[in-house]
């Protein structure tokens, strides 16, 4: 018996023993019940529970006692299969030497165009390159993030091929004014800034907020600085209509340190935005939504590359119940994407253009929710048509099942296809271009059992899933000339457990497990995540303690092999509240001060201190 499957044996006859227990140990002496998370990221809103897609929602509480400005190292620890890598103290970076990669149970591309990042269910990648730049999105403003771990396309289209991550920003819930700050300032000179502001009478609502990140980093030209703001509005017209708009905006610079001790590579300038305005209506047995997006940007880079990009469009959605238990939803996307980039320094300074031109997509989609025995048992089926204007239609099916077996048992089943259509830089940017590239695609087969216990104070997960791609875009010579063809197919296995625990009203424990077999191994990708979180709250006094295992993360390929990275990581952090106002807080990363990379030939720092004071009006 091989180690992985001892291990899976272990957490089942774990999970099996639990499911008969009959009374909570002593410790657990405190009725705080587990509540059930409403999610939104499946088109209309239902209990996690009861969608059966693998969704985890991170709210707001786990984010802001992380102290953390970047969102996507959260994500990275508290999302079981999630892994994104990084390359310093904060900051990202694009081109040569960028991290930021996403991997979704090993699938997300290189760079990342196989996991669609969603601001406020806005599409966020860039319209040449077709992916997110991870800078972009900070803990500033965040009210949640709702992470669908398996294929979306049918939702959501091309991109949510692995899955979709949808950060949504926050809305204020009582009348008045309201303000916070934070401030945070340790190692390497990084300082950490946000501010927020919030109104709201009656129907009217706006809320604002602004931070501010800059380092020195902890290697020569490792230094960072990033500014970013978000604003949103909604105005309730009636019972029935509500209308809205989203702003952000983000513009950082940076430059690639460059591996080990070579020279520093080239520095980064970049800005980018987002807009939406939208209507919500719900008219007894009917709800839905419209709205019309924009993201845009703009790029600099010292070796002479510049661009501006955009993607927009038109979402709209309306559901109904047509008799008891049902409801059907129709929904259509529209989406046109493209730019114009250029290389401002070849041809002697007369510059280069490598390309300028767009591309399209529509789609239109169906699906079927039925529930039955008075909410114990949910079907649910989907289908989608996509049109791309290059690589042509695009079938789109799902079909998934939920049943709430005993009162504390649910159990989930789904199958789903995913994709990802080619990008502008695929189809027609430099030498290795092909604009004959066909859709990516895989289909996802995978079954869960969430399971309750001693009055809801103690919540597991195990998810097992078997995904198989093809067409993947990847690269090959023939006749001498190196092209992007659609050779690729992969087969991911895998195994995830996640287990929440509320001890006592002063203790509660988080922790996850995510296996991984691939056939052919993933660049940025381990086989093995490790995650847990111990936090103490009492009185004025709060503190944290959080460790991560990754084991046999794949850097890069040497003579043939790939190197692979293990490591253990130990974070710690303590907070005091002062009064209603003011709370100070203390925190230290990498306690172990482990030396480990994420990045192949980008070393991570070692420990890090900081102090912080937060400030509520």
């Amino acid at each position: 018996m091989t180690r992985s499957t001892r291990l899976f044996a272990l957490i089942l006859g774990s999970l099996a023993f639990n499911l008969f227990a009959q009374a909570p140990p002593s410790f657990l002496d405190d009725t705080l019940a587990l509540e059930e998370v409403t999610v939104s990221t499946t088109k209309i809103e239902v209990q996690e529970f009861s969608a059966p897609l693998s969704i985890t929602s991170i709210h707001s509480e786990a984010i802001e006692s992380s102290s953390e400005s970047a969102l996507f190292p959260i994500l990275s620890e508290q999302v079981p299969g999630l892994f994104i890598t990084e390359r310093g103290v904060t900051g990202f970076g694009v081109s040569t030497g960028a991290a930021g990669q996403i991997s979704m149970r090993g699938i997300g591309g290189n760079p990342t165009s196989q996991v669609l990042i969603l601001l406020n269910g806005n599409p966020q990648y860039m319209g040449i390159m077709g992916h997110p730049l991870a800078d972009a999105y900070t803990t500033s403003g965040v009210e949640r993030v709702e992470v669908i771990r398996s294929p979306a396309s049918m939702l959501y289209g091309s991109n949510a091929m692995g899955g979709v991550i949808n950060i949504i920003t926050r809305e204020p819930h009582d009348d008045g004014a309201h303000a916070s700050v934070k401030a945070q300032y340790g190692s390497f000179n990084t300082a950490k800034l946000m501010a927020h502001a919030s109104w709201k009478h009656k129907k009217l609502s706006f809320y604002g907020g602004i931070g501010y990140d800059r380092t020195d980093g902890h290697r020569d030209s490792s230094d960072f600085h990033i500014l970013n703001s978000t604003l949103r509005g909604n105005y309730q017209l009636n019972s029935h209509l509500r209308i809205y708009a989203d702003w952000s905006m983000a513009h950082f610079e940076a430059q690639d340190p460059g591996a080990f001790d070579a020279s520093a590579g080239e520095r980064i300038n970049i800005h980018r935005g987002m807009y939406s305005v939208g209507a919500d209506n719900r008219f007894g047995k009917t709800q839905g939504s419209l709205r019309f997006f924009r993201n845009f940007g703009e790029h600099s880079i010292t070796d002479g590359f510049h661009s501006k990009d955009y993607n927009y469009g038109l979402a709209l959605h309306q559901s109904v119940n047509l008799w008891k238990g049902q409801t059907l939803t129709l929904g259509s996307d529209m989406k046109q994407f493209g730019g114009r980039a250029e290389n401002v320094l070849a041809m002697q300074g007369k510059g280069l253009m490598l390309l300028d031109t767009s591309l399209y997509e529509r789609a239109g989609y169906m699906l079927l929710r039925q529930e039955l025995f008075s909410g114990r048992l949910f079907l649910n089926g989907g289908y989608r048509m996509d049109y791309h204007s290059n690589a042509g239609w695009e079938p789109v099916p799902m079909a998934g099942i939920t049943w709430r077996g005993w009162e504390k048992t649910i159990f989930k089943a789904s199958v789903a296809k995913g994709f990802r259509n080619p990008t502008l830089r695929e189809l027609y940017m430099f030498g290795t271009a092909n604009d004959q590239l066909k859709a990516e695609d895989m289909v996802n087969t995978e079954v869960s059992v969430i399971q309750h216990f001693w009055d809801d104070k103690f919540r597991t997960e195990l998810t097992m899933y078997y995904a198989e791609g093809h067409n993947l875009i990847g690269s090959r010579t023939l006749a001498g000339r190196t092209q992007l063809w659609n050779t690729g197919h992969f087969i991911h296995k895998g195994v995830e457990l996640l287990a929440s625990c509320k001890l006592n009203r002063q203790f509660s424990v988080t922790a996850n497990y995510s296996g991984l077999n691939m056939d052919d191994p993933v660049p940025g990708t381990p086989e093995q995540q490790w995650y847990a979180n111990l936090k103490f709250k009492q009185n004025k006094w709060g503190a944290y303690l959080a460790w991560q295992h990754i084991h046999h993360l794949n850097l890069t390929q040497l003579n043939g092999s790939w190197v692979k990275e293990n490591y253990h990581l130990l974070n710690t952090g303590i907070d005091y509240r002062v009064n209603h106002w003011v709370q100070f807080f203390l925190k230290a990363d990498n306690l172990l001060n482990a030396s480990y990379e994420m990045n192949a030939g980008y070393p991570m720092p070692g420990i890090m201190g900081f102090v912080g004071i937060n400030v509520n009006l």
